[in-house]
This record gives C-alpha cells, sequence and structure tokens, in this order.
C-alpha cells in the first residue's frame, strides 16, 4: 500500500477514485429517492435521474477538459468565474430570476432546462480567484491591507448577493471558503477572528430579523416542538436513519420518500442512504469523503506552485465543510441549512460546480513535481516508441 501511495500519479487516483464512487452512488440514490416524487408531481418516475444523468454527462466533459488544463490556463478561468458569477447573481434581482422553496437564487433562460444558480459557480470562484490574488502577492500578504484587498471585499460582494437571494445557508459556506483561504495564506491570527467576529454579528443580525430562520433555531433547541411544521423534515430523517438499522431495508426499500421526506433527493438524501443502506452504507460514504479529503490536502501540501497549492486546498475544504454541514443537519447536530451533499444530492447546478471543481483538482494532482516529471518521462518514452515505430516502417 505504502509502495502505491509513492507513485508520482498516486494524488491523481486519490481523487479520482472515491469521486467516481460518491457520483456512482449518488445517482442510484437520487434514482431511489426521487421516484416517487418524480411519478407523482411529473408523471415519470425517472424525472430526477434523467436530469441529473445530463447534468453528469455535460460536468464530466467539464471536468475531463479542466483536469487537463496548467496552472496558467486555471487563472484565466478563475477570472472569468469570478466576472461571470458576478453577472449571473444580479441577473437574479432581474426578470430572469427566479424562486424555489423561498429562495430567489436561480436564473432561468426560457425553457426550465436552462436554469442555473450562480452560487454554486461562485464558491469555485471565490476558491480559485481568492488562490491567484494570493499567489500574485507573495511576501507581500504580510501586509493585512495586501491580504485582504480585493480578495475580500469582492468576495463579501459575492455573499452578499446570495444572502440577499434569501440563502443564508450558500452564504455561510462561502464565507467559510473566504476564512480557509486566508487561513492557507498564512493570515494573522488578528485578522482572521476580526472576519470571524464581523461574520458572526452578520449571521446572527440576519438570523432574528427573519421569523422563519429564527424558528429554525427554536425547533432545533426542541426537537419536539412543531412536529409537522420547522420540525418534520429533522424529526422523519432521524426516523429513517434509525429505521436502516446496520444493514438497512434494502436499496429502493425506503418508506420515507413515500411523503415523509420532502427533500429526500436533496438535501436529505443521506437520510435515505441510511435507510436503505444502514450504517454500513452511511459509513461507506463518510469514508469515500475521508479518502478525498486526504487526498485533496496531500496534493496541497506536495504542490510547488502556490497557486496550486492554494487551489486544492479550498477546493478540498469546499467538498468538506459542506458534507460535513451537511451530514450535520441530517444528524440534528445543526440547525435546518439547506445545503446538498457534494455529488450524492440532486441539483444540476451544484453537479456542475462539483465536477467542475472535480476536474480542477485533478489538474492540480497533475502538477505535483513528481507528477510532472512522470508525465515528461512517459511523453518521451512515448516518442522514442513512435520513432522506432517508423523506422521500422521504412525499412
Amino acid at each position: 500500500m505504502l509502495d502505491w501511495l509513492a507513485h508520482p500519479m498516486a494524488s491523481f487516483y486519490l481523487v479520482l477514485i472515491p469521486a467516481i464512487l460518491l457520483l456512482t452512488l449518488g445517482m442510484v440514490m437520487v434514482l431511489s429517492a426521487s421516484s416517487v416524487y418524480g411519478f407523482t408531481q411529473w408523471g415519470d418516475a425517472y424525472y430526477f435521474v434523467k436530469r441529473q444523468v445530463m447534468f453528469l454527462a455535460l460536468g464530466g466533459v467539464g471536468a475531463f477538459i479542466l483536469a487537463r488544463f496548467g496552472p496558467r490556463h486555471l487563472k484565466v478561468i478563475a477570472w472569468a468565474l469570478i466576472l461571470g458569477s458576478l453577472l449571473l447573481q444580479i441577473l437574479t434581482f432581474t426578470p430572469l430570476g427566479h424562486s424555489m422553496n423561498g429562495n430567489t437564487n436561480w436564473v432561468q433562460f426560457g425553457n426550465p432546462w436552462f436554469r442555473i444558480q450562480p452560487s454554486e459557480l461562485g464558491k469555485l470562484a471565490i476558491v480559485m480567484w481568492g488562490a491567484d490574488i494570493m499567489a500574485r502577492k507573495g511576501k507581500r500578504l504580510s501586509d493585512p491591507w495586501q491580504l485582504l484587498i480585493p480578495f475580500l471585499p469582492v468576495s463579501l460582494l459575492l455573499i452578499v448577493l446570495v444572502v440577499l437571494q434569501d440563502d443564508l445557508g450558500t452564504g455561510m459556506i462561502m464565507g467559510a471558503l473566504v476564512l480557509a483561504t486566508l487561513w492557507y495564506v498564512g493570515a494573522s491570527l488578528k485578522v482572521i477572528t476580526g472576519v470571524i467576529g464581523t461574520v458572526a454579528l452578520g449571521v446572527v443580525g440576519l438570523v432574528i430579523a427573519s421569523p422563519n430562520r429564527m424558528n429554525r433555531i427554536v425547533g432545533f433547541l426542541n426537537p419536539t416542538a412543531d412536529p409537522l411544521g420547522v420540525n418534520h423534515q429533522p424529526i422523519t430523517a432521524i426516523v429513517a436513519l434509525a429505521s436502516g438499522g446496520w444493514w438497512g431495508l434494502g436499496l429502493g426499500a425506503s418508506r420515507q420518500k413515500w411523503g415523509g421526506l420532502v427533500e429526500s433527493h436533496t438535501d436529505y438524501v443521506f437520510a435515505v442512504i441510511g435507510e436503505e443502506l444502514g450504517l454500513v452504507g452511511t459509513l461507506i460514504v463518510l469514508a469515500l469523503f475521508v479518502a478525498l479529503g486526504y487526498a485533496g490536502f496531500r496534493i496541497a501540501m506536495r504542490s510547488d506552485d502556490k497557486f496550486t497549492r492554494y487551489t486544492a486546498a479550498g477546493v478540498t475544504s469546499w467538498f468538506m465543510i459542506q458534507a460535513l454541514l451537511n451530514i450535520a443537519v441530517v444528524l440534528r447536530m445543526v440547525p435546518v441549512l439547506g445545503v446538498p451533499l457534494p455529488f450524492l444530492s440532486y441539483g444540476g447546478s451544484a453537479l456542475l460546480a462539483n465536477l467542475m471543481a472535480l476536474g480542477v483538482l485533478l489538474a492540480c494532482a497533475r502538477n505535483e513535481p513528481g507528477a510532472r516529471a512522470y508525465a515528461r518521462k512517459h511523453r518521451r518514452r512515448r516518442g522514442k516508441a513512435l520513432v522506432a515505430t517508423a523506422k521500422a516502417g521504412r525499412s
């Protein structure tokens, strides 16, 4: 095992294999969890999984392309992402904006199939653009002004636009990515504490100002209150997990997807995994995320390029933070936030963004010093083989 980990391309496959397994399980669970709702609402049990497969195909192509890019090209993409995310976020406040579940965080271009959630791209934009900004500044980051400008104002603008769409959960994820970036580049404890304090005051104010958010907090603090209202989903999720036992009820045998868990194929897909595949299934999911997290941080630690290092750490942090929060919500460890489980939950924009980030992480793995040397050696061998074949053909 240790010999395999020493292979120059080990990090690449340590990212790729867990991601493929998570995506495969995600497709199976979206099909299982959404079949009843798809049939009752749209007359087609395969309605949601067909859409998810389409986005998987599009995102897979994007990931394959991004995985072959070097840091120079990824930096250009980072700037395109930050500008595109800002533009799309602004469009949510125009007639193109589309509301769903109380949040106006979608842009719809005519047909419902052409609908995008800009905040998902915004997460990747903060990671990649922030990595480029910080890598360019180098030693100047010891100056707080150089550290925070323009990274913090632009990132906060993106977050504010998301919060104004009434999507505090996504805004908190993006805020966590900002803090993670500052941590990775070596910001002082004073700067990080100041940012955390400011953000915490803002979150508290937004929660107090929203009756819906306050109800979620009250429901979390009193789990038995309003079992048919604010606590309905959390209680049903726990029932689903408990009924799964060690080995689960069997794939497709979920009871709660028949109307108990309204969000069974999106934010609460982990509960259906626990119900159908049991504790063993949930532990496998956790193990896959741990493996992915290990691989991502391994890439960051082995990289000799600052942009690659910061990007790999940021993408990995995004996957880990969001997975942790989603699972914590399902387990009633934190109030309901409304964030999807990466690679597993239904959602076209989220899946596209996750796959793009996966492609970027794979590109960072290919840029490890050992991986670059291995690729050069492989190209030389292939070139010599082609020359030998050509000579043999002439003779």
